[in-house]
């Protein structure tokens, strides 16, 4: 996902600088703000993608904890029903 979303970001980004290369004044100072508009939103979708997993990851260690403290007690249950 991140990969495809710098892909489009990078595509958008050399699209808008090669447009304005043919514009009137000051080419480069529109280019040097487009490129800043483009990292800044490449960095804003990054950060919202890494949050986004870190959350994912904190839910799945919770599930995975609850999941084994269950399966512990049915061994300890079997166990002791083994004992009888």
């Amino acid at each position: 996902m991140k990969i495809d979303l710098i892909k489009v970001l990078g595509t958008i980004l050399v699209a808008g600088i090669v447009s304005l290369a043919g514009c009137g004044e000051k080419p480069g100072e529109k280019a040097g703000t487009a490129v800043d508009n483009a990292a800044e939103k490449t960095t804003d979708a990054v950060k919202s993608a890494a949050e986004a997993t870190k959350d994912a990851t904190g839910k799945a260690v919770e599930k995975t904890g609850e999941a084994m403290g269950k399966a512990g007690s049915s061994v300890e249950k079997a166990g002791a029903d083994m004992q009888k």
